[in-house]
């Protein structure tokens, strides 16, 4: 699970297929808008889509244009799901990190409660023991 810091940057790499929405624990955005408000998503997508813009990098201004819905999407989901959490809103100022993704570990329980989690936990222990066999593998029997 994944911890983005970052919701152009993240929203960027969901959007290229770097990074599946179902391995994101929340990003952590310093935003403060609502993607379902079609004046603050119109600011968003300018600010992150275009050069002109000094406030914002210009992360998507790869992204083309008739993908801006997608993008939107992206941005609804997560706030949706409950994945955007967007500090400004309650009054905080968070800076701008060189980093933006987060790992996290998973807890026992949610190997128990999750057959795909536990799958994919095992197979990623696995991987991990071949690729450095010096490493310590965890225990994945919970």
């Amino acid at each position: 699970m994944k911890i983005g810091l970052s919701l152009s940057r993240c929203v960027r790499d969901i959007y290229e297929g770097r990074v599946a929405l179902d391995e994101i624990l929340v990003v952590i955005a310093r935003t403060d808008f609502d993607p379902d408000d079609d004046q603050q998503w119109s600011s968003i997508w300018r600010g992150y889509h275009s050069y002109a813009n000094i406030w914002s990098m210009p992360e998507w201004s790869q992204i083309p244009a008739e993908d801006e819905q997608a993008v939107r999407d992206i941005c609804i989901g997560l706030k949706s799901t409950g994945r955007l959490h967007q500090p400004r809103q309650f009054g905080a100022n968070p800076g701008r990190l060189p980093y933006y993704w987060l790992e996290t570990m998973l807890l026992p329980e949610d190997h128990d409660n999750n057959p795909t989690v536990k799958h994919a936990w095992d197979q990623y222990q696995m991987l991990a023991g071949l690729a450095t066999p010096e490493t310590k593998v965890f225990d994945s029997n919970f």
